[in-house]
């Protein structure tokens, strides 16, 4: 990064790799965007637990290999107490001091919540076991959870989670920056003074954004959905057209005062690379 460049609280996502080809591609993914110098990796824990060992073994390869702060993610649903202080127990020997604590999601064909139901129960939880070891980032939902019945039940449960103990939130991506403005607003209103990262989502790929968007509840303007359908297949294209969608999205979220950017990089470093070097951001690693 050039003189000019602004330093924010800059962090990206990455996922367990399962095959040797993705193995490759995160390693050379994790040292480009360590240029960045980036406050923390994240590395995504599946439903249920289902990437449990793979998450631990890639969170220690990034660290190990980037020096970079590496939190692991840490879901609640389908696990007894004992599993969760277990997992907790393995992080703290570690030498992790971060976690992204979530409620997850149950792994297709099963069923039972087990012990913890919400969030904010495994934030508490989390700080009974382990006071003040782990920094705990959790979830916020600009467009409300897709599960919540409305906007103030979705931000009531926001507030829980931060009473319990969390030190910072993620949001999940979007692209309405007046959705994470009024959201941010409305929670400093009722008290909330952690801070609010926006959740980034490059746009590379539009069947799989969409799919992921209908999953997760993430709004596609019209607009875009309508610019992406007539780029058709043009790879290239949809690049260029995401970067800079993604970019001007960003530049307004820092103008307002957001307090850093955090990208689901999806394994990918080009798109997210565009985008810091066009707003002319590097991180500010873990200071």
């Amino acid at each position: 990064m050039n003189s000019t460049s602004r330093a924010i609280g800059l962090s990206f996502e990455f996922f367990p790799p399962r095959t040797p080809e993705g193995v490759a591609r995160l390693s050379a993914t994790r040292r480009r965007l360590a240029a960045l110098d980036p406050e923390f990796f994240s590395v995504t824990f599946g439903a249920g637990g289902s990437t449990r060992e793979l998450t631990l073994e890639t969170v220690l390869e990034v660290r190990n290999d980037t020096g970079i702060d590496t939190a692991p993610h840490l879901s609640c649903i389908g696990f007894s107490l004992a599993d969760i202080r277990a997992v907790l127990e393995r992080y703290a020997s570690a030498g992790i001091r971060r976690l992204v604590a979530l409620r997850g999601d149950m792994p297709s064909g099963t069923s039972g919540f087990g012990e913890l139901r919400h969030a904010n129960e495994l934030v508490e939880f989390i700080r009974r076991e382990r006071g003040e070891h782990f920094h705990i980032e959790v979830a916020a939902y600009p467009e409300v959870h897709p599960q919540a019945p409305g906007a103030a039940a979705d931000l009531d449960n926001f507030l829980r989670k931060v009473a319990a103990g969390a030190n910072g939130a993620i949001t999940q991506y979007f692209y309405n920056a007046d959705a994470y403005f009024r959201f941010v607003e409305q929670a400093a209103k009722r008290g909330v003074d952690v801070p609010i990262v926006p959740g980034i989502m490059p746009i590379t790929n539009f069947s799989n954004l969409r799919r992921f968007s209908e999953m997760c509840g993430a709004e596609i303007p019209r607009w875009m959905v309508k610019a992406l359908q007539d780029l058709g297949d043009d790879h290239k294209a949809i690049f260029e057209f995401g970067v800079d969608v993604v970019t001007r999205l960003c530049d307004t979220l820092l103008a307002g005062g957001a307090p850093g950017l955090h990208f689901y990089t999806m394994n990918q470093h080009e798109a997210a690379s565009a985008v810091c070097a066009n707003l002319m951001v590097r991180g500010r690693g873990g200071a």
